[in-house]
């Protein structure tokens, strides 16, 4: 069985290589990629492989595929203990369609109007907060934005004090792994063992455990509420409310679990990514004064009191987040495809088992896609239309991101907002590399930077 190349790391160093993709993320790929090519394998002696995939061809013959041919869920039980084993990314088949058919009308079409002046009502109001001239942890603000929204959109939340736990517990659960050492958590699990109240396994598992209670208490109030109306199904537009009235085909609604997984899926995933991405945003044309005098000139041309939906449409504004989803994806690959027998991908022949990670840095880092990729140039997204096999930011497929317009959106908006209203600045103006945060690519979250009231016109 043809298997393309790679390391030959013997059983004893493997600890060491495990060390180096936690710490030191980006070198760890970069290193493989540059001497074993866009294809390159982990492992595959004594087990089925890793391999990391950077090719657009690869990766095009994996997208196009029957998913059908692949098991996704089994490739993402690393996050199982954060999300629950009724997650939508953990299931396959019939009941990941089914699921997916549930949750994805909310993301897309009329209801993306409404999110729109909600992020942006939003983002005033957390930004208001700010004392002009004094530095701030930029990802604080960021977070908070994209969790507020998030938790309107998928529950309707109106009863405040329930709303701000939340967003406080949740916060300080993703935190636990908000550093490359604190992140190996996930990585090594002989670390997740409670010993007691100060150990992070211990914390984590305690404040994973108050939002499962708050979450359920939500689930209760709500059914009880519903069950209490004689006509509501036209009334709820949130996606809480929308599981809550799905059916199955033999008339079943999600259990209490069920509804549990799948929205600390939504609200864990649909604003973490979305708060590094902005974080980056606001990191290049703060860095990069050309892009901003660009952006700033783009949105003087549309002119005062634009609706959001408008501000979201501008070209340059688009290639901005682009780029910015290019150069540092939040993601590093998209979600594992592992073949349910033997399949060949590029003349290679990949066995039962084996783990396809479809590389987004790798492939966004390639020189005949990307000249001069290192740099942020957002006017490559206006010269050139990318297939999505050569830009993936969201993954692809069936596995794309539910959320992915609405978290564009936000983007746009929330960068747009915080520009023409601000002026920032980096506290140091030195260039800022990814670390690892959990299984993500994140700016540092202590990057701080200073604002002061914009007096551009």
């Amino acid at each position: 069985m043809t298997l393309p190349n790679g390391p030959k790391t013997p059983g004893i160093l493997e600890i060491f290589r495990r060390f180096k993709l936690i710490f030191r993320p980006l070198e760890y790929l970069e290193d493989y990629a540059q001497k074993y090519g866009d294809i390159f394998k982990i492992g595959g002696e004594k087990s089925p492989p890793f391999v990391y995939i950077g090719n657009p061809e690869g990766i095009k013959q994996i997208l196009t595929a029957d998913p059908e041919l692949f098991e996704v869920g089994r490739g993402s039980r690393i996050i199982r203990f954060l999300l629950g084993d009724n997650s939508l990314i953990l299931k396959d088949g019939d009941t990941h369609q089914r699921q997916r058919k549930l949750i994805m009308p909310p993301f897309h079409g009329e209801l993306l109007r409404n999110y729109s002046q909600l992020i942006w009502d939003i983002t005033d109001k957390v930004t208001d907060q700010w004392e002009m001239g004094k530095p701030f942890p930029i990802r604080c603000t960021t977070q908070e934005i994209t969790l507020r929204v998030i938790l309107q959109v998928v529950f309707g939340i109106e009863q405040k004090e329930r709303s701000q736990q939340l967003r406080q517990l949740i916060t300080a659960l993703l935190d636990s792994f908000d550093t490359p050492l604190s992140s190996s958590l996930i990585f090594f699990p002989f670390l997740q063992k409670d010993w007691g109240a100060r150990s992070p396994w211990g914390r984590f598992l305690r404040l994973k455990q108050q939002i499962k209670q708050l979450i359920h208490a939500e689930i209760r109030e709500r059914r009880a509420k519903m069950e209490n109306e004689e006509s509501f199904s036209s009334d709820y537009t949130d996606i809480f409310s929308l599981l809550l009235l799905a059916k199955d085909e033999d008339g079943q609604g999600m259990t209490d679990e069920e509804l549990h997984d799948n929205l600390m899926s939504l609200l864990l995933a649909g604003h973490e990514t979305t708060a590094s991405a902005l974080v980056w945003a606001l990191y290049w044309v703060t860095h990069l004064t050309e892009v901003r005098t660009k952006l700033l000139d783009e949105l003087d041309r549309l002119g005062e009191n634009s609706h959001p939906l408008d501000i979201a449409k501008l070209p340059y504004l688009s290639a901005v987040c682009d780029e910015t989803l290019r150069i540092y994806p939040v993601l590093p690959a998209a979600f594992l495809r592992m073949p349910k027998s033997s399949i060949e991908i590029m003349g290679y022949q990949f066995p039962e088992g084996s783990a396809l990670a479809l590389s987004i840095y790798l492939l966004h880092q390639r020189e005949d896609l990307y000249p001069q990729p290192k740099q942020f140039k957002p006017e490559r997204f206006i010269e050139r239309q990318y297939s999505p096999y050569e830009y993936l930011p969201f993954g692809g497929s069936n596995r794309r991101c539910i959320g992915s317009a609405l978290a564009l959106l936000e983007m746009k908006l929330v960068l747009a907002n915080i520009i023409s209203r601000f002026e920032l600045k980096l506290l140091n103006n030195r260039p800022v590399k990814p670390i690892r945060r959990g299984l993500t690519f994140a700016p540092p979250a202590k990057m701080q930077m200073v604002a002061n009231t914009s007096h551009h016109n």
